[in-house]
């Protein structure tokens, strides 16, 4: 958790799906909820269906109470969360997500409670989720949570209070977190009231009363903040690097960018005192001028530049946590920000830290050891369902993910625009008859990308795609809404640790390295020289092992080097299967089909690859994504030049 604020930004997901939307039934049923708040929606009114939904009343009288004189502060960030019709993949990925690993205060993984268990069964919540249109996440965390010796009595009350305010019981579960400055509850509501509806919960509701019963709660559980901790509390925020309650106190009092002190009245001394304090600590900032005494001019660039020294802040925060935690050292002044959009396009390095960079969103960072020799933080985005997050020690390359149509695109487009908007397998055969079947395949598996944002539909037969005449600008708003969610490519450069490399059979990243397949400068600090030991030590290895020879004071490789070091691995991993299984391993060629059932993925040095299993023999085969939705199924794939053309699910015929 950041900065502990009084800011709040209600963010609202898509709620319902495109075929609900057509039918209007949802627009239905906040009309009639408008009805029932006597707010009607009128050209030109100030409706903003901010009150609709239960808890309206009680939203509008908390927001505009305000906060009282020794009310403690409370952050409450909520998410409306839309589910798949039938699919509560998201729902579990999220559970396990807030049980992970150390988040208690003995580094233990996270423990689901309800209303009246300690331990929830996060399996059985899920399955109840199974047909909900959607879901509530709440993240809470009380300014001095820290003081509660447990927060699940305080959660336990807020929710009571939730459900008399919406007048319902509701189906929820939490987990407490402890990982970081400001202990914090995880909360997931079923997007259902006690009548099997669905729930829909007022905005003002969620943006102002439940922050508002919290702050109550948690002021009646520890009592009113004493003049000391408001001075103690100020007095961290003058110096602070992040924007601040004097900030936006500052803010608000300022008449076009300028502040006069003297005008100012009702205000408590230590307040005003505090408030001169951060002035002069924002002048040192270069964020203000006293340009005559008690007169201040205010940068009107101030929040948007406090926010992100902030954000900066956190960053470094991390970074030294991550370092220390893997027992690197790096000087301060080696840390960096990769910036996909700046001139570095490419950052490659060890994975020395991950995390969260928004728990709401579920937005990753990733701490990379260059091999530049600093230390670099990238955000990743949100993970997609098939996704796996980074893991410590390996090595990755990230790329800064351009915005533009691809090759891939160009084709569908021009094929498209031969036949009236409309694109097909048998149209790209017609089109390029040498296309390989993994070739159309992959075309095929972009436009169901994209069907699933909405951009191109699937026409009734199912072998045939609406794409437009116009696919191409399409393509681009996809490929700007992927770069919205993921701003960086991940490619695994490296599944095992470098010090394992200079001795590995299989070909490694070290020997891409050594024959120029991924030319990096090497820093000659950090990471760099480790990885340079490293292809020193590996180079040695290959001319004991007949694969590469010194002549003339350079190294000569082998002209198959890499595909004879992935043989010999992949021939002592299928010996290792024949010994254990007692099935025969069997090479494939290009035009070979292969049929069998999909038993797990390997992953070795060079790679990762599938074990494809038929009644008294095995095949390993490069591995592809699509195929983790078919472990333990039939799979059939054809050997092109380009790879394999998978189809999942095939049945067996009587011949076969």
């Amino acid at each position: 958790m950041r900065e502990i604020d009084d800011e709040f930004d209600v963010k609202l997901g898509r709620i319902g799906n495109r075929k609900a939307r057509r039918s209007t039934s949802y627009l239905r049923r906040v009309r009639q909820e408008a009805s029932k708040a006597g707010a009607v929606a009128r050209a030109g009114s100030s409706f903003t269906g901010g009150r609709i939904g239960r808890g309206h009343a009680q939203g509008t009288v908390l927001a505009g109470r305000g906060r009282s004189q020794g009310q403690r502060r409370v952050v409450v960030k909520a998410r409306i969360v839309r589910i798949k019709s039938g699919d509560t993949g998201a729902v579990r990925a999220h559970l396990r997500y807030v049980q992970r690993d150390g988040v208690t205060r003995e580094g233990e993984p996270g423990e689901l409670y309800d209303a009246s268990n300690d331990r929830a069964d996060g399996k059985s919540f899920a399955e109840r989720s199974t047909g909900d249109r959607h879901q509530f996440r709440f993240i809470v965390a009380p300014e001095d949570s820290a003081e509660l010796v447990d927060l699940k009595p305080f959660v336990r009350d807020l929710m009571r209070q939730m459900e008399q305010d919406l007048d319902t019981r509701l189906d929820w579960v939490a987990a407490d977190h402890f990982n970081t400055g400001h202990p914090h509850t995880h909360i997931v509501v079923r997007g259902r009231d006690d009548q099997g509806n669905d729930l829909v919960i007022a905005r003002d509701y969620i943006a102002h009363g439940f922050r508002s019963r919290a702050a109550e709660l948690i002021t009646r559980e520890l009592g009113p903040e004493t003049e000391i901790e408001v001075a103690r509390k100020l007095q961290q925020e003058i110096t602070a690097e992040r924007l601040t309650r004097l900030d936006r106190s500052i803010l608000r009092d300022a008449r076009d960018g300028a502040l006069e002190l003297g005008a100012l009245s009702g205000q408590e001394p230590a307040w005003q005192t505090a408030r001169i304090g951060r002035l002069r600590t924002l002048e040192r900032m270069g964020l203000a001028e006293e340009t005559e005494p008690g007169r201040w001019r205010i940068d009107p660039e101030l929040e948007p530049k406090l926010r992100r020294m902030g954000e900066r802040g956190d960053i470094i925060k991390t970074m030294h946590r991550e370092m220390a935690a893997a027992g690197v050292s790096r000087a301060a002044g080696d840390y960096a920000i990769f910036d996909p959009q700046g001139s570095a396009h490419r950052l490659v390095g060890r994975v020395v830290g991950e995390g969260f960079a928004d728990e709401l969103t579920e937005r990753r960072y990733v701490v990379i050891d260059g091999l530049d020799g600093r230390t670099h933080y990238a955000e990743l985005g949100a993970l997609g369902a098939n996704d796996e997050p980074p893991v410590r020690n390996t090595i990755l390359e990230l790329r800064s993910r351009a915005p533009e149509p691809r090759a891939i695109d160009r084709t569908i487009a021009e094929i498209a625009a031969r036949h009236g908007g409309v694109y097909g397998d048998r149209l790209h055969r017609e089109f390029d008859p040498q296309a390989s079947g993994e070739f159309v395949g992959a075309h095929v598996r972009r436009l169901e990308a994209m069907r699933r944002e909405g951009m191109v539909s699937r026409l009734a037969d199912g072998s045939w795609w609406s794409v437009g005449k116009d696919y191409l600008d399409r393509a681009l708003r996809y490929e700007k809404l992927q770069q919205s969610r993921n701003p960086v490519r991940v490619a695994v450069l490296s599944w095992q640790r470098l010090e394992d490399l200079p001795l590995a059979l299989g070909a490694t990243w070290l020997d891409r390295k050594l024959i120029g397949k991924e030319p990096d400068e090497l820093a000659s600090t950090g990471f760099g020289t480790e990885v340079e030991a490293a292809l020193r030590a590996r180079r040695q290895w290959l001319i004991e092992q007949g694969l590469a020879r010194e002549e003339g004071g350079q190294v000569r490789f082998a002209r198959n080097m890499l595909e004879t070091l992935e043989a010999r691995e992949l021939t002592r991993t299928a010996a290792e299967i024949s010994a254990r299984t007692g099935l025969e391993h069997v090479d494939v060629k290009a035009g070979d089909k292969i049929d069998g059932v999909y038993r797990r993925m390997l992953t070795l040095n060079s790679g990762r690859f599938a074990l494809i299993e038929r009644s008294r023999e095995f095949v390993l085969v490069p591995w592809r994504p699509v195929l983790e939705r078919a472990r333990g199924q039939l799979v059939t794939g054809q050997v092109g030049g380009e790879g394999i053309s998978w189809s999942i699910g095939i049945k067996r015929g009587i011949g076969r």
